[in-house]
C-alpha cells in the first residue's frame, strides 16, 4: 500500500515538475525575439536619352561608381544645335510682326495717303465738273450721247478711286485690326513654344545620372544609332538601403511599421545594423527561393520593407541577412 502511495506521489511530482518545465520553456519561446530572413533589396533602373541620335561617347563602364548629376554620356548635338537657331530665327521673326503690327503705320505712310486722297479728290473734282458741262450740252443737243456716257463713266471712277484711298487712309489712321494682331501674338507663343522644345531637345542630348549607384550594364558603345529611350546603362541604386524580408501571419502583429529591429550578416554577426520597418505588405505570398529560412517554404508570408538607418558600403546589394527584432 505505501508502494503505491509512493508511486503516486512521484507520479504526481513528475507531471508537476513537466508541467513547470513546458511553462518554463514556453515562456522563454515566448521571450525570444522574432527573427526573419531576408536579402538587401537589389533596385535598379534604366539608364537612356530622352531623344534620337548618333552616340558620340560614354564617359563610364561596368562597375564605376556614381554621383549624382555625374556626367555619363552624349549624342552628336549637332542636328539639335541647327534646330535650336532655326527655332530662335522663327521666334524673332515673330516677335518683329507682332512689334510691327503693334506700332501701326508710321508717320510717312498716312502722310503719303493723305497726299492720295487729295490727288483724288481733285481728280473727283474735275471729273464731276466735266460731266456737269456735258449734261448742260446734252440739254442743248450739243453733245453726243457717247460723249455723256464717258464723261459719267469718267465721273464715277474717279469717285471710286478716291473711295478706296478714303477708306485705306482711316485704316491706317485706326491701325491693324485686333484680329491680326492676336493672330501675331499666338504665332510668337507657337514659335517662343517650338524654341523650348529645341532647347529641351539640346539638353536631353546629355546623359546624367539621376542618384548615386554602380553601373552593372553598359548596353551600347559610341557610334550608335539610337532611338528615343533605349536603355544605355543600367544602374544600380545605394541609397538608402533596403532589407526585403518575410513574416509569416502568426507574427505579423509584431511586425508594425516604424517598428526597430536589427539587421546581421554573415560578415559582422556580432556588429548589427539597426534599422526600422517602413512598409508591411497588406497581401500574403509565398516565400521566394532565393531567402534560405528554416520554416517550410510553402507557408504564406508578407512581406516587409526595413529601412537600414545606418547602411555602409560593406552592406552589398542581393547579400542575405538575418532580421531580429527586439525583445518586448
Amino acid at each position: 500500500m505505501n508502494k503505491k502511495r509512493s508511486a503516486i506521489i512521484v507520479a504526481v511530482i513528475v507531471l508537476i515538475a513537466a508541467a513547470g518545465y513546458g511553462f518554463w520553456y514556453y515562456q522563454q519561446q515566448q521571450d525570444q525575439p522574432l527573427t526573419l530572413y531576408g536579402n538587401v533589396d537589389i533596385r535598379t533602373v534604366n539608364l537612356g536619352f530622352r531623344v534620337d541620335g548618333r552616340l558620340a561617347s560614354l564617359t563610364v563602364d561596368e562597375g564605376d561608381p556614381l554621383q549624382p548629376g555625374q556626367l555619363l554620356g552624349k549624342l552628336d548635338d549637332a542636328p539639335y544645335i541647327n534646330a535650336l537657331q532655326q527655332a530662335q530665327a522663327n521666334v524673332a521673326s515673330a516677335k518683329a510682326k507682332l512689334a510691327l503690327l503693334m506700332a501701326g503705320y508710321r508717320a510717312e505712310e498716312i502722310a503719303q495717303v493723305r497726299s492720295e486722297v487729295a490727288q483724288r479728290l481733285s481728280a473727283f473734282s474735275y471729273a464731276d465738273s466735266f460731266l456737269k458741262r456735258q449734261q448742260g450740252l446734252w440739254a442743248k443737243n450739243a453733245t453726243s450721247a457717247d460723249a455723256l456716257e464717258d464723261a459719267r463713266t469718267s465721273r464715277n471712277q474717279a469717285q471710286a478711286n478716291l473711295q478706296a484711298s478714303k477708306d485705306k487712309l482711316s485704316q491706317y489712321l485706326s491701325g491693324n485690326r485686333p484680329q491680326e494682331i492676336e493672330e501675331a501674338k499666338a504665332n510668337l507663343a507657337q514659335n517662343e513654344a517650338a524654341l523650348a522644345q529645341a532647347q529641351l531637345n539640346l539638353h536631353d542630348t546629355t546623359l546624367v545620372s539621376p542618384s548615386a549607384g554602380t553601373v552593372l550594364t553598359r548596353a551600347i558603345e559610341p557610334g550608335t544609332m539610337l532611338s528615343a529611350g533605349s536603355t544605355v546603362f543600367t544602374l544600380s541604386l545605394t541609397r538608402p538601403v533596403w532589407v526585403r524580408a518575410y513574416v509569416n501571419e502568426s507574427s505579423l502583429g509584431k511586425a508594425v511599421s516604424g517598428a526597430e529591429l536589427e539587421i546581421y550578416t554573415d560578415g559582422r554577426p556580432n556588429k548589427p545594423y539597426h534599422g526600422k520597418i517602413g512598409f508591411v505588405s497588406p497581401t500574403a505570398e509565398f516565400t521566394p527561393k532565393s531567402v534560405e529560412t528554416p520554416d517550410l517554404r510553402t507557408d504564406l508570408v508578407y512581406r516587409l520593407r526595413v529601412i537600414v538607418t545606418d547602411a555602409d558600403d560593406a552592406l552589398r546589394q542581393g547579400m542575405p541577412v538575418t532580421v531580429r527584432f527586439a525583445k518586448p
